[in-house]
């Protein structure tokens, strides 16, 4: 059960059956509770707001896809990889649970150049993909339980999202309370993976509370413990100062092994509460207030090859000499409220979030890797520790007057504000080292302060100011013309500490402050030509941006870098789409083909000399491609989804270091194929429904697939390696009476690994040479085969 425990990332309750990981084109599958309810229902038109007005997806003039909430309920998709697999054009670097919540894994329209390896840390960049809950803009990893829906906006969203929407924007709506019945569900899970002896549960509940007759409550609660699959069997035998064990004394090179398994062990809490009140029928509010934390035990990651002994690794075992634990902790409010004027409708949003993490990292491999073990840690046992912390809180501020329906013109106008502090820290130590250096030298005991080699602290300040506005004009009934415009005014400050306190006196302490600012507008223009009663040809120019900032790297001193490693800038992509689509009732279908010119791209790396985070930016890149899906029912009993999408995704020139023009040796080529996103994907499904006796049934097979992809986009074979292809399949069955649904179902029936990211063996591997006998290279690997059943009780 190990295995459930990480790719659901501790989402306890395995609800009912992961029956629809499919919506494509704006719709999916609905599983039944009553037959004749079921029929009507999977051909109940969804209805979202990512124009800022209520519009049902078919009536969006651009790409959307859209999840209802009671399809992913009654589906259990209650993991972002899992949801985002089943939607043409984006790809997923799935980490697992341990590190969920550190970086956005979805890569659309393959406007990513970092490497699938990052993760274990907050990078300074931020996603390219942004993120919403309701009207807040943070990325959380949140358990998906209660939803009204997910939106999925592909291609750069500049005007009404801001920074970050570089490719596009997800949206999880909260369902709202109910007025007039008390009402919800309980729901619990049992599953079991292979890899694990164990099984795992999880149990979750909504109680919805009517308040009189204009207010109400409403609840949400979710638990999931989880066993892991992953066996850590290199672990270090440590005494009680958490130092490895030497069982022939310090100077000895012997160590002590013990094999940990199933250590990638989850479990999730999640807690959310919305109150709504409608005092009149022109005014509403709605406060949410959400909670949810975080243990994870280790990676769900493998390592291949052999240890220091020569001894294979098999399946779901981790060579690291180390357990690797996470946590992490997000508290969310916001107080959103809408005032009728008659012509048009005033929305303010005000929300506060507080998201922070930590993480234990093994970087031993690492040192071996480098030489550094050999060169400077000479020493038995050698176990270098990465304690990393990251923390983001942020105040956002946005009001917007969106106007009826009914002229010739409607607009959207409105302001946006955010102030944000981030900080990420990293404590790194060789642990055992002094104890090992005191014994070896004693007469020079005090040239060593302790175990700590390293001390790391980045705190931005980050503030947003932003205006927009859209006007569209109803040139006919037919034909509607819109422009829209984003003008942005940031200011971030970058306060930077770094010291290497191992070695006393020799390295100084590094203080670096470094301020920046930027401003532009980004445009916007979409055409919608309606041509029938039920199909649309719609074309959009799109601009979408991604805030600059600043590296601190120290310019003076033992650790100078050159100042070209300074500051970034905003990145920014424009975007060209024609496409069609159509909705006939019993069938969808969606279009859509893209072409997005990428300036300026910014990239995850580390300074020339000392190899200190920084960002820096690349010249150009480009993205093409066609994203095309199709969603139908024949009959009342048989529905089906198709989705395909093709994505050419390169960089446009040379990438080199900004302290290493050329002629030096670029850090990536032009061509190179950019990293995660895979040439072709495909999604389909077909599910069956019927009647036996009392009971409606409810069957479904469907799967995934991505072709190759590359791991980096770096010149270097260390970090640019092939990924193979993979395909995913899930079958699921539901059986629904009256208040009751039980559901049975098997997720990757072929147990195939689905790798989508990897350390290689040259990054972290073994050196029994320099006294290193585990390996820390790693494959990020999918879910494998999980079982399971989920009982639910609907009142």
């Amino acid at each position: 059960m190990r295995k459930f425990a990480h790719e659901f990332a501790g989402r306890s309750t395995i609800m009912a059956v992961l029956l629809g990981t499919t919506a494509l084109a704006g719709g999916a599958f609905t599983p039944a509770y009553a037959q004749d309810e079921q029929a009507d229902s999977r051909r109940e038109t969804i209805t979202v707001t990512a124009t800022r007005r209520e519009e049902s997806v078919s009536d969006v003039p651009y790409n959307i896809s859209a999840v209802g909430g009671g399809d992913i309920e009654r589906g259990n998709i209650i993991d972002e990889a899992e949801l985002l697999r089943s939607i043409p054009g984006i790809a997923v670097v799935d980490r697992g649970a341990r590190n969920s919540g550190t970086l956005n894994a979805a890569r659309i329209r393959g406007l990513a150049v970092d490497g699938n390896g990052l993760g274990d840390y907050a990078v300074s960049s931020v996603a390219s993909v942004s993120t919403y809950i309701n009207d807040t803009p943070v990325f959380a990893g949140f358990t998906l339980r209660d939803l009204d829906r997910v939106e999925v906006l592909r291609g750069p969203q500049g005007t009404l999202y801001g920074s970050g929407s570089l490719g596009g924007t997800i949206r999880y709506i909260t369902r709202d309370p109910d007025f007039g019945e008390v009402n919800g569900y309980i729901s619990g899970t049992t599953s079991n993976v292979e890899g694990s002896e164990d099984w795992g549960y999880g149990l979750d509940g909504v109680l919805n509370v009517p308040l009189g007759e204009r207010a109400a409550l409403r609840l949400v609660g979710s638990f999931g413990d989880y066993p892991g699959i992953t066996d850590y069997v290199n672990v270090y035998e440590l005494d009680g100062n958490g130092v490895p064990v030497a069982p022939g004394g310090v100077l000895d090179p012997a160590a002590s092994y013990r094999s940990v398994e199933d250590a990638d062990t989850v479990e999730t809490w999640m807690g959310r509460a919305t109150f709504l009140w409608e005092p009149t029928d022109t005014f509403s509010l709605r406060l949410v207030h959400a909670r949810q934390s975080d243990d994870v035990g280790g990676r769900r990651q493998q390592t291949v090859g052999v240890d220091g002994f020569g001894n294979a690794y098999g399946d779901y075992e981790n060579g690291s000499i180390q357990l690797e634990p996470s946590s992490r902790d997000i508290n969310m409010s916001s107080l959103e409220m809408e005032m009728d004027l008659g012509f048009a409708t005033l929305t303010s949003s005000t929300s506060h979030y507080d998201h922070n993490g930590d993480s234990a990292s093994e970087n031993t491999g690492f040192y071996a890797q480098a030489g550094w073990l050999g060169l400077y840690y000479n020493y038995p046992r050698p176990m270098a520790t990465a304690i990393r912390t990251y923390a983001d809180e942020a105040v956002v501020q946005e009001i917007r007057l969106v106007t009826d329906d009914g002229g010739n013109f409607d607009y959207v106008v409105g302001g946006f504000y955010r102030q944000q502090q981030m900080e990420s820290t990293q404590q790194s130590y060789l642990v055992g080292f002094k104890q090992w250096w005191d014994a070896w030298i004693p007469f020079a005991a005090g040239a060593v302060t302790g175990d700590q080699d390293w001390d790391y602290r980045r705190i931005e300040n980050f503030t947003e100011t932003a205006l927009f506005g859209e006007l569209t004009w109803h040139a006919s009934d037919d034909l509607d013309l819109t422009l829209g415009a984003r003008y942005f005014n940031n200011e971030s400050d970058n306060d930077t500490f770094m010291a290497l306190p191992l070695w006393a006196g020799l390295f100084p302490e590094v203080n670096a402050d470094l301020s920046s600012s930027e401003n532009d507008v980004l445009f916007k223009f979409n055409m919608a030509w309606r041509f029938s009663d039920e199909d649309m040809l719609y074309g959009t120019i799109s601009e979408g941006y991604r805030r600059g900032g600043s590296n601190a790297v120290p310019l003076t001193g033992v650790f100078a870098e050159d100042p070209r490693w300074q500051f970034y800038t905003s990145d920014s992509v424009v975007n060209y789409e024609i496409g069609f689509k159509g909705d006939r009732g019993d069938f969808r279908y969606d279009v859509s083909v893209f072409y997005v010119d990428w300036t300026d791209p910014q990239f995850n790396t580390a300074s020339t000399w000392w190899g200190f985070f920084a960002v820096q930016n690349a010249s150009e890149a480009s993205s093409m491609g066609l994203e095309a899906s199709i969603d139908g029912f024949i009959g009342n009993d048989w529905h089906y989804s198709l989705g395909y999408a093709y994505i050419n995704a390169e960089l446009g020139a040379d990438f080199h270091a900004p302290d290493r023009p050329a002629p030096a040796a670029p850090i990536a080529l032009e061509g190179a194929m950019l990293p995660g996103t895979p040439e072709h994907q495909l999604n389909w499904s077909l599910d069956y429904t019927t009647q036996l006796a009392n009971w409606s049934s409810f069957t479904r097979l469907d799967g995934y697939y991505q072709s190759e992809t590359t791991n980096a986009v770096s010149t270097s074979p260390t970090f640019n390696v092939p990924i193979d292809g993979f395909s995913i399949w899930n079958l699921t069955t539901t059986f629904s009476r009256d208040a009751v649904d039980l559901s049975f179902w098997v997720k990757n029936i072929t147990n195939e690994e689905g790798i989508t990211g990897i350390f290689t063996e040259a990054y972290m591997g073994t050196a029994p040479a320099e006294g290193y006998f585990g390996n820390a290279n790693k494959q990020m690997i999918s879910l494998p085969r999980t079982i399971g059943a989920t009982l639910r009780y609907n009142f």
